[in-house]
């Protein structure tokens, strides 16, 4: 592909590795890394832990110094997004109404924080965490005893809850679900990880929406659907990240929560790839398609997406892992839950290091480990193997996890209709 031009949409983590492989693979074409933020490509996780803590500087979540992108000869168009593909012309067009060259395009577009449609969402006070800059503006209102309001307990808002109470905020977490993490890890988990938050000062109000949030030249108060009014100077809305199709729908590519793509990266439209928050792709050690916000997946995700654009034909899958950190605790999911997924539990339901496999069909398809990371490296070489085990072997603290995922093997397939032992 000497000559050519490669333009990837989108400079988050996911944009920035493909890049790095595309010359780390030979590629001396050109290539233009558009993104709309003015920061140079950098780590999102820090973002809610260290970065809103104060433990670590915004600046040096940047994956590589300032002089690397012109060294490995990638131009980085910050501050400026692409507003149109204009694919027959293989021209991306920017907001300043620049138009760059483009053979392939790979769209690393990420997603945007949905946000509440009430009213006072938009007033001062009220943030979603996506940003350096949104991390910024929180990190200075999280004085001690300040009033914070955290809507959504998902990962995002777990962690943002955790580090504002390390601040010496009062935090309420607000969650419409019955439990904290409930659509990631399912209802059992969940209750552990309430009494964890709970334990460390949190109020946590649960299946309880928000009506309405009140104030004037700032947020004075949350109003939630039952009536009751929590005063708050700070308001953090973590209520999940909408996928940004807009540019792949424009042309014409298949979109589904998310881009759809194939094994290799590629849209249903040629010449366009897709990687990250935004892929949908086919995983065939799950079974199923997955889209995952996650950082090991846009890492390697995109690594592939750039072989396949060079020809490549390795297709990508891998067992989905991904971590988080609240309080003194290290959260680690491998695989991917479902709610129906039979849970057995591996020791104690001790909140400080437990154990949690996700069974269906007689294998392990997804577990969880609290400060238990041998456990989780173990069960992701069971779901790679597709590895039979009974609950009772699981749950017995005796079990090697190593040898059994070495010893074992993948089961006989199920009969016609069968869904095989539960």
């Amino acid at each position: 592909m000497t000559g050519d031009s490669i333009a990837i949409v989108g400079a988050g983590l996911a944009g920035a590795r493909a890049a790095q492989s595309l010359r780390r693979q030979g590629f001396d074409g050109r290539i233009n890394l558009i993104g709309a933020e003015q920061h140079p490509p950098y780590d999102r996780p820090p973002l809610s832990k260290d970065v809103l803590a104060g433990t670590t500087s915004a600046t040096a979540t940047y994956l590589e110094s300032d002089d690397y992108w012109a060294e490995q000869q990638i131009n980085l168009m910050l501050g400026q997004p692409a507003v149109s593909l204009r694919h027959a012309e293989r021209k991306v067009e920017l907001a300043d109404g620049r138009t760059l060259d483009a053979d392939k395009v790979l769209l690393c577009t990420g997603g945007r924080p949905r946000v509440l449609n009430v009213p006072g969402s938009g007033l001062p006070g009220v943030w979603c965490l996506r940003t350096i800059e949104d991390a910024r503006s929180i990190r200075e209102h999280l004085t001690v005893q300040a009033r914070v309001v955290v809507v959504g307990a998902g990962f995002i808002g777990a962690e943002v809850a955790a580090s504002a109470r390390a601040l010496g905020c009062e935090v309420t977490m607000v969650e419409i679900a019955p439990v904290p993490l409930w659509r990631a890890l399912g209802e059992e988990v969940g209750r552990v990880y309430a009494q964890v938050h709970r334990d460390h000062g949190v109020r946590l109000l649960t299946d309880v929406g928000v009506d309405d949030i009140v104030g004037d030249v700032a947020v004075r108060q949350v109003i939630l659907s039952d009536g009751s009014a929590i005063d708050a100077d700070v308001v953090v809305i973590g209520v999940g990240l909408e996928p940004m199709t807009d540019l792949a729908a424009q042309v014409g590519a298949q979109v589904g929560n998310g881009i759809i793509v194939n094994e290799f990266c590629e849209t249903t439209v040629a010449g366009i790839y897709a990687a990250g928050d935004v892929a949908n792709h086919p995983n065939a050690i799950m079974g199923e398609r997955v889209r995952l916000e996650h950082w090991q997946n846009a890492q390697n995700q995109a690594v592939a997406a750039a072989s396949a654009m060079l020809g490549g034909r390795a297709p990508f899958c891998e067992v989905p892992w991904f971590w988080s950190d609240q309080y003194d605790l290290n959260l680690q999911v491998a695989g991917h839950p479902h709610a129906s997924d039979q849970i057995v539990w591996r020791g104690r339901r001790d909140p400080s290091s437990f154990s949690a496999f996700y069974r269906r069909n007689g294998m392990v398809r997804a577990v969880l480990g609290v400060n238990r990371p041998r456990d989780v490296r173990a069960g992701m070489d069971l779901i790679a193997r597709s590895v039979a085990v009974d609950a009772g072997t699981l749950a017995d603290e005796s079990t090697d996890l190593r040898t059994l995922a070495r010893v074992g093997r993948p089961p006989a397939p199920a009969a016609p209709g069968s869904t095989g032992p539960a």
